[in-house]
């Protein structure tokens, strides 16, 4: 049974306490949650919808590490290492969060001896964030493709067959470093299968992503 990142790391009552520090507050959809170099001044705790957590390259390309979805907490580690931030983190959708400043979470983090339990969390993010890399250094689009849209339908707060991605085609090919030609030619035979549609207000709906994903690999 699937279990959301708060339970799996500092459980269903801690995560209720680290809520109740401070308000619900609305960030829009495309919105910046965090930014890469900024310091390390609040966590975020994400309570609905999905982010998708970027690194800039040095021509100022986003590639595209994570996506992130409710029971989330956000920008922890460079929080607990007093390190800036390494990544940018950016609403896919509308998202409800609370931010909790720094001072305020470490003081929780040492009265509740999370410290452990949040680094292994916090190692497993960077060992998912390499594997992602070298995905991208090496597998032909249509397998970079199928895999974000994994990844971005595994976080979606939608709760129908048809799973949401609010990015669109452009997005998706500068997120995953391809052209947007080479993820029109990827999609198109997913399209004509019925796997994933244009939604109505933009961007994909992915209606089988299990198909996706094994017609992707045997293309390779």
């Amino acid at each position: 049974m699937y279990q959301p990142p708060r339970v799996q790391v500092i459980g269903e009552m801690l995560w209720s306490r680290l809520r109740a520090l401070t308000p619900q507050r609305v960030r829009p959809a495309r919105s910046m949650l965090l930014r890469q170099g900024d310091p390390a001044t609040h966590v975020i705790l994400l309570d609905s919808g999905s982010a998708l957590v970027t690194l800039a390259g040095a021509s100022g390309g986003q590639t595209l590490l994570a996506v992130r979805g409710a029971g989330e907490l956000l920008g922890e580690l460079a929080v607990l290492d007093d390190r800036p931030r390494t990544a940018t983190v950016i609403a896919a959708e509308a998202c409800h969060v609370h931010i909790v400043p720094a001072p305020e979470f470490l003081k929780f983090v040492n009265t509740h001896e999370l410290l452990t339990p949040l680094l292994r969390h916090a190692i497993a993010r960077v060992r998912e964030s390499d594997a992602v890399r070298f995905e991208l250094a090496t597998a032909s689009v249509p397998v970079r493709l199928a895999s974000a849209l994994g990844r971005l339908v595994k976080a979606s707060s939608t709760v129908s067959a048809e799973h949401s991605v609010p990015l669109t085609q452009a997005e998706l090919s500068q997120l995953i470093g391809a052209s947007r030609n080479a993820v029109g030619s990827a999609l198109r035979p997913w399209r004509e299968e019925g796997w994933v549609r244009t939604a109505s207000g933009g961007g994909l709906l992915v209606c089988n992503i299990h198909a996706i994903q094994s017609h992707a690999q045997m293309q390779t």
